[in-house]
């Protein structure tokens, strides 16, 4: 089966994770466990208490359960490969990393989209909102969200198996787009198929967030005080999420697209905010941010204290 080589910390051409890698793998775990524990400290709030059994919660704790999906795909790996004389990955492996990395982001998006087009229709339609999110209506888009990314990406791994390879070498720490580089002949047909992907789970979706967004802060202008305080307490977390995200995407999958040569340990730092910032800045944001579920935190943490 073919393997290769994965870089992690590589500055004038060497593999310098070595010297450092039992520092490197304590930092990544305490990461690792800090994203579990955060994800999940806030799903249990909002599993636990009855009055957040409400759709954007639900959408909340599905985006942190998604953070936890996606840590538990990259984390393990990482981090035999830490303590490891030599970091390799079967190719085949690479593929299923990658079909699950980008699954999870582009679900991630669609997650978002849903909860732009909740607030939306809390803020202008608070009458008609029961009858428009039913549990019904938030069971299908939280199926959607997961399901047509992992269906659309799961054409890109088939395709890619039987790819005769002529580079060895992957410059990163986990299987992400620049996998495309290792294949002696870069299918044009999947180039366009995967452009269409990127468009569709991130320019997409961004788009209808931002409008939506922008849409509900031009009604809440036009509205009471209250309404204003409650579009700026719900929609400023999913937009700090949301930015957050976007750039780290965009950069993540433009990289290679543009073939731009960036230096390594800039590519490392972008990769690592994305594997450990982000994830781990889910739950504090919307723990801090949203009224409801930081007063039920504060509650359960002075009850074990």
């Amino acid at each position: 089966m073919d393997t290769f080589n994965v870089s992690y910390i590589t500055f004038d051409g060497h593999v310098e994770v070595q010297k450092y890698r039992y520092l490197y793998f304590v930092v990544m775990f305490v990461a690792f466990i800090l994203i579990i524990f955060c994800n999940s400290t806030i799903v249990w709030i909002i599993v636990v208490h009855k009055s957040l059994h409400e759709p954007m919660y639900i959408f909340i704790a599905a985006l942190l359960i998604n953070s936890v999906f996606f840590s538990t795909a990259v984390y393990p790996k990482l981090l035999i490969d830490f303590l490891s004389e030599k970091q390799i990955i079967s190719y085949s492996a690479c593929l299923f990393q990658w079909y699950i990395y980008y699954s999870l982001g582009g679900s991630e998006f669609l997650l978002l989209a849903v909860m732009a087009y909740d607030r939306y229709v809390s803020i202008s339609k608070p009458l008609q909102y029961p009858n428009i999110m039913t549990k019904t209506s938030v069971s299908v888009f939280l199926v959607l969200a997961w399901l047509l990314p992992l269906c659309h990406n799961a054409v890109v791994p088939v395709l890619n198996v039987k790819k005769k390879l002529c580079n060895f070498t992957l410059k990163g720490i986990i299987s992400n787009s620049t996998v495309s580089k290792l294949q002696c002949v870069r299918s044009t047909l999947l180039n366009i198929y995967g452009l269409i992907l990127f468009v569709v789970f991130l320019p997409l979706p961004v788009l209808f967030i931002l409008s939506t967004y922008t849409r509900i802060f031009q009604i809440a202008n036009r509205s009471c005080r209250e309404v204003q305080r409650k579009a700026a307490q719900t929609c400023s977390a999913h937009l700090l999420v949301l930015i957050s995200f976007s750039c780290l995407s965009a950069y993540d999958v433009l990289q290679t697209r543009l073939e731009a040569d960036f230096p390594k340990t800039a590519h490392l730092i972008m990769t690592l905010q994305v594997i450990v910032y982000h994830f781990l800045c889910n739950p504090i944001i919307y723990g801090l941010k949203m009224k409801e579920i930081s007063k039920h935190l504060r509650r359960s943490f002075c009850k074990v204290y």
